[in-house]
């Protein structure tokens, strides 16, 4: 399992409780995810970025008082920083990925965020942008979506790439049967289980799965 820590907002509690629970996990920090690191003494298996939201003290910290390797990024490049973080550890051969800081904030790189996905994706790796209300991955073909395995009661689906034809959702409470998934429309935003599971098929294409809560919900 590798974890990322980026620059985006983080629910400091949130991402500590994800780390605990895989102590075992390879961490990345990205640029601004670096203090979130520095803070609560947690040593990165890996630094990447271009240091541009980052405090100096912190950056120097890891450069010159640490062993962790550190690649360091002109800001006028053509990835951003979530990216090249991804795409390492495509290259460090993960099984699992868990994006932290890849939400909140500015709409532009969230979705920059969410496209990444496709890089481990098509890789075969398991890859999921986390935080207290959300977790968002790809999915391919049929998923099953057991109610007391949710990240929350919702989940909304959404077309990457283009039309997903012969789409179906069985099981929720509000079942599609040969549905063409387009990127035009609300239709499938905030279904819900209608019993015990969910199965959702289609004959091709790229989908994104996004399982969420409200704020309130444990």
């Amino acid at each position: 399992m590798i974890v990322i820590v980026s620059g985006g907002e983080l629910d400091e509690e949130y991402a500590l409780s994800v780390l605990q629970k895989e102590d075992s996990c390879y961490v990345i920090g990205v640029d601004r995810g670096m203090e979130f690191l520095y803070r609560h003494q947690i040593m990165p298996n890996y630094i990447v970025g271009d240091f541009d939201s980052v405090s100096p003290k912190i950056a120097d910290y890891y450069r010159k008082e640490t062993s962790v390797p550190v690649r360091e990024f002109n800001p006028v490049k053509d990835a951003s920083d979530t990216e090249i973080a991804i795409r390492l550890a495509v290259t460090l051969g993960c099984k699992q990925m868990v994006i932290l800081g890849a939400t909140g904030g500015r709409l532009d790189h969230l979705w920059a965020n969410v496209q990444c996905l496709a890089i481990p994706f098509k890789s075969g790796i398991d890859a999921r942008i986390l935080d207290k209300q959300n977790s968002i991955r790809l999915i391919g073909g049929r998923t099953v979506l057991r109610k007391d395995e949710m990240y929350g009661p919702y989940f909304s689906v959404f077309p990457l790439g283009g039309e997903v034809f012969r789409f179906n959702i069985k099981g929720a409470k509000y079942p599609l049967k040969n549905h063409v998934l387009t990127p035009y429309d609300s239709l499938c935003v905030s279904n819900q289980i209608a019993d015990g599971e969910v199965v959702i098929d289609f004959a091709g294409g790229t989908v994104i799965l996004m399982e969420t809560k409200d704020s309130n919900e444990q």
